[in-house]
């Protein structure tokens, strides 16, 4: 299952301790392999899970140093309390994960139920509580009130296309591009006013104009559609500065803090140029291109074989354990991390090529398989 579509009883959470390096699907591959047939079909995770009985399972990597990896297992389950404390059991009975010596300890299984009802209890005490007092606002909450009322007046229109601006754009010597409204709203809230939206990925001719007259910055999505705008940039306008989000993230959810940690580090686009000409481009066929902007984002797999046809595709944390079921594969493109543990399958499997987001620190190069990233082979 992908996706929380039951009503969840109980939440196991287990510590797990490794003697040596891991990554989290060498962890979720421990846990449907190890406990796979202790006690049957009744029991078994794959199987719980497609019928709905046990939900996605977590893991959260607290700690990768001194040759040791920390961190929590979570199990969601709708079983009754005998079939949950059999599966924490279970796994709390696994001792290798990877090729590394574990050891997993059960932290507390805990009743989703009772926790909901205490907090509904609690909530009930603080809705009384309101009810009891006059409904005037604090001093303290209708300035803030009013504060962002004001932040919002200062959002204005700009130029011919009345694109969303802050109010010292005109007045600035340097100006912060952003991709949307949203975005503007965001800086203004927390103090940036020299800001301007481009409000689509054609480049607005008036940005195009201030970037000739003043320093710009062009601060984007960390997403492939900041990428694409940021190409269009370049190619029309007179951008000084780069600055990204964080990847995945979008300017306009950024807190004060992240936005000001991005904006420290913008890199002038005479470094971005050079980095790109410095990192060396490996072709690879169409088909494989394709395959890597599609999974970007999705923790999906896709397996192809040697006419680069497409075998599969499914969940990243499924591929170490899926991937033996499968032949004639050629090449693995991924949205995840390639372990030690895929290496040593694919090497069975006598795949030529696994691609992913980054390759693991602690993975030793094969001499029969090629190892990339999505740097490797992508703008």
């Amino acid at each position: 299952m992908t996706s929380q579509s039951f009503a969840v009883k109980y939440v196991i959470r287990a510590k797990f301790e490794v003697d040596g390096v891991v990554e989290k699907p060498d962890v979720i591959g421990a846990v449907f392999g190890q406990t796979e047939g202790l006690f049957g079909a009744d029991f078994d995770l794959r199987e719980l899970q497609r019928s709905g009985r046990v939900g996605r399972i977590e893991v959260d990597i607290s700690s990768q140093r001194d040759n040791k990896t920390i961190g929590t297992i979570i199990i969601p389950t709708s079983l009754d309390k005998v079939s949950t404390a059999i599966i924490a059991a279970s796994v709390e009975s696994i001792d290798r994960i990877g090729p590394c010596s574990a050891h997993i300890t059960l932290e507390k299984i805990e009743d989703v139920r009772e926790t909901k009802r205490k907090a509904i209890i609690e909530r009930a005490k603080e809705i009384l509580h309101k009810w009891s007092l006059e409904t005037i606002p604090e001093t303290e909450e209708i300035f803030r009130e009013v504060s962002e009322i004001l932040k919002m007046a200062k959002i204005r229109e700009y130029g011919p296309e009345k694109l969303p601006a802050g109010p010292e754009v005109e007045s600035s010597r340097e100006i912060i591009i952003v991709e949307g409204r949203a975005d503007v709203i965001n800086l203004v809230k927390h103090g940036i006013y020299n800001v301007i939206a481009l409000e689509g990925v054609k480049i607005p001719e008036t940005v195009i104009k201030l970037t000739k007259e003043k320093e710009a910055t062009a601060f984007l999505d960390g997403d492939h559609g900041g990428d694409i705008i940021l190409k269009e940039l370049l190619q029309v306008a007179n951008i000084k500065y780069v600055a990204r989000a964080p990847r995945g993230k979008e300017v306009e959810d950024l807190t004060s803090k992240e936005i000001e940690e991005a904006l420290r580090n913008k890199i002038s686009v005479e470094e971005l140029i050079e980095r790109r000409r410095k990192r060396k481009k490996i072709l690879v066929p169409r088909e494989i291109i394709e395959a890597a902007e599609s999974l970007k984002g999705t923790l999906e797999a896709i397996l192809l074989n040697e006419r680069m046809e497409q075998i599969a595709r499914l969940p990243v944390s499924e591929l170490a354990d899926r991937l033996k079921e499968f032949e004639g594969v050629n090449t693995v493109v991924f949205d995840g991390i390639i372990t030690q543990r895929l290496v040593d399958i694919a090497s069975e499997k006598n795949i030529k090529y696994l691609i992913a987001a980054r390759v693991s620190e602690v993975v030793k190069q094969p001499l029969s398989i090629n190892l990339l990233t999505f740097d490797d082979i992508l703008d």
